[in-house]
């Protein structure tokens, strides 16, 4: 079980209902009935920068796609801005929750094709596509002119991981669940893909969140200010910062 931290101590208002609780919520392995997340509760507040650190197998995937509401639960609930989520709005849910993998799934044709995609989906009606603000974003990650029409199967991992992220911050979602977004990128891709994320959240700070899975301490440094731990299926975040940190190296 997770204990609440003071996040008053990076300007967080803890008074106003969280953008996602979670509530007792569990995962278990459906063959073999191993207990995959423990019963955890959980608050990600606007305004909040979560890193998850913890060993290899120790369940922070699993958390995040249980926050996504990507993979079923198997106990407690979720609450969006106070409310559980009906089955009907899971959907809307996930669009304004949005879980970004660690290795990118891209559609066949070009990276423009690939942006366009969401905009074909029920969810996304009544949205359109806005080009000019899709290159700004592409600018500010070093892609610049010609990048729409590249081919997504001759994209690097850190080209297509850009891409799969400029499809998401497009969307404007409230919060990111960002599943070791650069794990397997060079330093310069990781460091544009930790540059978006940063003016994304910054340009809407007071409304936004992000918990980010990390096993880098120097990036775990730069991009969150609040620091839990999951070990064995269990979360923590009653240890101090250091010792949290500790569990990267």
């Amino acid at each position: 079980m997770t204990h609440q931290n003071d996040s008053s101590r990076s300007g967080v208002d803890t008074a106003a209902a969280p953008l996602v609780e979670a509530k007792r919520i569990t995962r278990r392995d459906a063959q073999r009935g191993q207990v995959l997340l423990h019963p955890t509760d959980f608050a990600l507040h606007a305004g909040e920068r979560v890193v998850l650190t913890g060993p290899s197998g120790s369940g922070k995937s699993v958390f995040l796609r249980a926050l996504a509401l990507l993979d079923p639960l198997d106990g407690g609930v979720l609450h969006w801005h106070g409310q559980p989520i009906a089955h009907a709005r899971v959907p809307r849910y996930r669009r304004h929750i949005a879980y970004v993998r660690q290795r990118p799934a891209l559609i066949d044709g070009t990276v423009e094709d690939n942006l366009r995609y969401p905009f074909s989906l029920a969810v996304y009606r009544g949205a359109t596509f806005d080009v000019a603000r899709v290159r700004a974003l592409f600018d500010a990650a070093g892609r610049g002119s010609g990048f729409l029409a590249r081919e997504s199967a001759e994209l690097s991992g850190g080209e297509a991981q850009i891409v799969a992220l400029v499809r998401v911050l497009q969307l404007d979602p409230e919060a990111l669940l960002l599943d070791e977004p650069t794990a397997s990128l060079d330093p310069e891709s990781a460091r544009a893909v930790e540059t978006l994320i940063a003016q994304w959240f910054e340009r809407e700070r007071a409304a936004r969140a992000t918990v980010w899975v990390s096993h880098d301490p120097a990036q775990a440094q730069r991009v969150g200010e609040r620091h839990i731990t999951m070990r064995a299926g269990m979360l923590d975040e009653s240890a101090p910062a250091q010792t949290a940190m500790g569990a990267l190296r």
